[in-house]
């Protein structure tokens, strides 16, 4: 079997967009379980719903593979894995080396998913004299002072860097500068690399904050519906002497009150969220500037499937 050192993936060369290379795993994901329960074909429909797609975007990423399917079958689910796993560079072996063995570097030593996507684990490296010499995952912890020696008996040409941010970037530039090419990083840093060098960046904790922006909303959403629910029952609730008093008499002034009030309670409702966001940043800002981070940093130890 080729070593990644040997041969690279031909996707810049043939023009496949960087977008498309994005999905492309998604595909393979959908395609290999597929494979699993021994289904034969699949429509463009049934797979672009299993990878998360639209039917249409499926189809074009495809059209730079050179397989358009057939009418009225759909796709051959084996070739499409062989050809997706072929772009990707997953016929061959990839050697890779983890630098960082705390909570999630050992956790990434552990993922069972490297080496049946055709990625080996050659080399797991740490700073700590602690833990060089233990056994993780079945591999030796080795000191960083043997990080080039390595890569270079393993030929490694990708490495993930799983240790704290302040040492992330004297890591990334030892790796370049040993022959490593791509870069899986999961230090909470941008990382600085030369032209030819491929940084891919895993920040768990930016992908929670995206997430409580969007509950953010819908809270404010939520109870701003709660506040017109209320307004409507509060309209509903007037007898018809009320309403007929109101109608006859002081009506308008009564409806400018019944109205200035339940806006009021909308504003009231759609604030609320964002003063309880503006309070909880004050209050991080106060914990992150009056406490030093521990020593593993603030990245989150989980590894995507």
């Amino acid at each position: 079997m080729a070593t990644g050192r040997t041969h690279r993936p031909a996707t810049r060369s043939r023009g496949i967009p960087e977008a498309t290379v994005a999905r492309l795993p998604l595909y393979l994901r959908a395609l290999t379980a597929l494979s699993e329960r021994s289904v034969p074909t699949v429509s463009s429909e049934e797979l672009a719903a299993a990878a998360g797609v639209n039917s249409a975007k499926l189809r074009k990423d495809f059209s730079y593979l050179g397989s358009y399917g057939t009418r009225g079958v759909g796709y051959d689910v084996e070739y499409l894995v062989y050809q997706i796993s072929r772009e990707l560079g997953l016929t061959q072996d990839w050697p890779v080396v983890i630098v960082g063995i705390g909570n999630l570097g050992h956790a990434l030593a552990n993922y069972g998913g490297f080496a049946s996507r055709g990625f080996r684990v050659a080399g797991l490296i740490d700073a700590d004299p602690a833990l060089t010499g233990k056994t993780t995952a079945g591999l030796l912890v080795r000191h960083t002072d043997e990080l080039e020696a390595i890569i270079q008996e393993n030929q490694v040409s990708i490495g993930v860097i799983a240790t704290p941010a302040g040492a992330a970037q004297e890591v990334c530039d030892r790796l370049v500068a040993a022959g490593v090419t791509s870069i899986l990083n999961f230090a909470p840093t941008v990382l600085s690399v030369p032209d030819g060098v491929d940084v891919r960046k895993v920040d768990l904790s930016i992908e929670l904050q995206i997430l409580a922006f969007h509950e953010q909303r819908k809270s404010g959403e939520d109870a701003l519906a709660a506040a017109n629910e209320r307004a409507a029952a509060n309209a509903d609730e007037r007898t018809p002497g009320e309403a007929g008093a109101a109608g006859e008499g002081g009506g308008g002034t009564d409806r400018s009150a019944a109205g200035d009030e339940a806006t009021n309670e909308r504003s009231g409702a759609l604030a609320r969220p964002a003063k309880a966001a503006k309070a909880a940043v004050k209050a991080a800002v106060a914990k992150k500037t009056g406490k030093s981070s521990g020593p593993d940093g603030d990245v989150p130890a989980v590894m995507p499937a």
